[in-house]
């Protein structure tokens, strides 16, 4: 397990590198001091409510400043330190830097950053500071031996997000994935769909519906095959990792399917991957009392993930009660954001819904925003985005599926384009008002569809849509 512990480390460090770059680029305009959510803002709130135990309820080095120079610290500073740990400079260390860096970060976002792959990589990063031990020893090639412990909790993670993700979608009752249509929408109501997921809706039903099926077993029994042996676990590898490469085809992600592909690693052994002998000479070991230290450590964070893992498992798939015991340590430890549930799209959306905000300076003629990757412009062909994620994007995609006044950041970034403000603006695209901002504007509310070969032709639209009325009422400075 040494070499494929190594791969798997620095293939963190890459999962680590996206997710810091793509939140360096935007997260002025998300969380900044004009951005937004303002995380001085939401850290006052919390402090008023919380009072001294806001450190731990709500752990992040925002509450030590706040400001937009240590947002851009802690973002670019976590990509440059993602560099360092791919060197393999003090790696123990570095690990566990990352980790706090991106619990700051995912607590300071707010709605922007509380995404399933975002806990996933607070809980691999988590794992990854207890696989390279040495905090300040630097390692440029795989000699130290991991610990067999961390390799079978990061292998436990990777059965539970798979499994789990299974179960959600049976236990849901929800037709479509009963009757195995899920796919027959999937790739054109998901959030943000890429070119290739055009062509996929394309499909015939009978595919779809192979598809659907193939995927709820990948789901639910091959994560099995993890606790099956050498082979076992090769059967795993093959069939998670095939069904990651699919989805990264078919959708943006981010760095999503990624994490999960370096889970995956952890099920290879050194033989596999035909790069590294079993007895190889220059393994080496930590020094006696360092190793005794460790195992105690490795040991007592094994025991409380375990606990606290199953406890979450059984809570989320039979919603029987916990002993108080276990419930206090699920509460204790939830601020961490690294033990966690998992299972997307347990309910498949059917129908896909676009707000496009326009601005207008008589209120009569209106001129539409565009942004960067969510659908707006028909003939504009879904974009590739992956591993960045537009974190704004997505949170339009999940205000569509609600009501304005359950999403009031939309009315915020609404009067962030009244003003102009230059950090929320550089979100977007298209800017229809680049000399002055707009005296209105306004959010209408479409339905969309994918069009069909016929439709589209070699020059037609990739989308169809239809008015449906406003989403929220309009709004200017004056009123």
């Amino acid at each position: 397990m040494i070499f494929s512990a190594w791969i798997f480390s620095r293939w963190m460090a890459f999962v680590y590198l996206a997710a810091f770059w793509s939140l360096g680029v935007q997260v002025l305009g998300l969380i900044g001091s004009h951005g937004i959510l303002p995380v001085g803002d939401f850290l006052y709130a919390v402090a008023q409510q919380e009072g001294a135990k806001r450190f731990w309820a709500v752990p992040t080095l925002c509450w030590f400043n706040g400001s937009d120079g240590f947002l851009l610290f802690l973002t670019w500073g976590g990509a440059a330190l993602s560099v360092l740990f791919l060197l393999g400079v003090m790696p123990g260390l570095t690990a566990f830097v990352l980790w706090l860096f991106y619990l700051s970060l995912t607590i300071a976002g707010q709605d922007f950053l509380g995404f399933q792959w975002d806990n996933l990589l607070l809980e691999a990063g988590f794992l990854l500071i207890f696989l390279v031990p040495h905090p300040f020893r630097i390692h440029f090639k795989p000699h130290v031996r991991p610990s067999l412990v961390i390799i079978w909790l990061l292998r436990w993670l990777l059965f539970r997000l798979m499994f789990e993700s299974g179960m959600v979608k049976l236990l849901s009752g929800d037709f479509n994935w009963a009757h195995l249509t899920a796919l027959t929408y999937h790739y054109w109501t998901q959030p943000l769909p890429n070119a290739i997921s055009w062509y996929a809706n394309q499909l015939p039903l009978w595919f779809q519906k192979l598809s659907c099926a193939l995927l709820l077993g990948i789901e639910l029994f091959v994560p099995f095959f993890i606790f099956c042996g050498r082979w076992g676990r090769l059967i795993a590898f093959f069939g998670i990792t095939g069904l990651q490469l699919l989805i990264i085809l078919t959708g943006n992600y981010c760095f999503f399917n990624l994490l999960a592909i370096g889970l995956c690693l952890t099920l290879l052994e050194d033989e596999h991957l035909l790069l590294w002998q079993k007895n190889h000479s220059g393994v080496i070991a930590s020094p006696k009392g360092e190793a005794i230290f460790y195992k105690i450590i490795v040991s007592l964070v094994a025991a409380v993930i375990m606990v606290v893992s199953l406890g979450l498992m059984g809570d989320e798939l039979t919603h029987l009660s916990l002993p108080k015991p276990i419930e206090k340590l699920i509460e204790g430890i939830s601020p961490l954001r690294s033990i966690n549930n998992y299972g997307l799209f347990a309910v498949m959306t059917t129908q896909r819904n676009e707000i496009i905000l326009e601005g207008s300076n008589d209120g009569e003629h209106w001129l539409p925003y565009e942004f960067r990757y969510k659908p707006g412009n028909i003939y504009q062909a879904p974009k590739w985005a992956m591993p960045h994620q537009p974190r704004l994007d997505w949170q339009m995609w999940f205000a569509s599926l609600g009501h304005w006044r359950d999403n009031q950041w939309l009315m915020v970034l609404m009067e962030r384009l009244l003003q102009g403000e230059p950090s929320v603006i550089r979100l977007l695209a298209v800017n229809p008002f680049p000399d002055h901002p707009p005296a209105y504007i306004q959010a209408t509310f479409w339905e969309y569809h994918f069009t069909d070969f016929k439709t589209r032709g070699s020059h037609g639209p990739w989308w169809r849509r239809d008015i449906k009325g406003l989403y929220c009422p309009t709004l200017s400075l004056t009123q």
